[in-house]
């Protein structure tokens, strides 16, 4: 139904969610700025905030288990249905790297440096090796010797 790179890519994207989960459920107060700065509008004095960041957290926590596992499960198709395991590994690291990166840019404002931008594009490049070469098959000769 779905190719291994389809899996592969799924997989790479919930990866970074799982890192964004962990950052908003351990991380310093994001979820209490961005509950004050989306509720309370200017408001002083005690807020829904103050006690609503700790359900939140909990739940960010959940979406950690949850989205390691189905990645998991993902790569592990990913593998079953690509041709080797590298082009598997290589594009779910590609995926990775990209959603982490706009997920970064999407919810914390984060900015990146020339170098992370060439080493993405490496990486890329990388990818697109892999995904043009064809899967080497083996000669009459080689299939007698084994």
């Amino acid at each position: 139904m779905f190719s291994g790179t389809f899996y592969a890519l799924l997989a790479g994207f919930l990866g970074a969610a799982a890192s964004l989960s962990a950052k908003l459920s351990l991380g310093a107060d994001y979820l209490r700025e961005m509950c004050e700065s989306g509720l309370s509008l200017g408001r002083t004095g005690p807020s829904a905030c103050d006690w609503l960041h700790i359900p939140l957290r909990l739940l960010c926590g959940g979406l950690l288990f949850i989205c390691n596992a189905v990645m998991w499960t993902f790569f592990s198709k990913a593998l079953r249905l690509c041709s080797s395991s590298a082009r598997a590994t290589v594009t779910t690291t590609a995926s990775n790297f990209i959603s982490s990166g706009l997920l970064g840019r999407l919810i914390f404002g984060e900015s990146h440096a020339a170098l992370w931008w060439m080493g993405i594009s490496l990486t890329l490049c990388g990818l697109l090796v892999l995904h043009g070469s064809t899967p080497q098959t083996l000669s009459q000769e080689d299939k007698k010797d084994k």
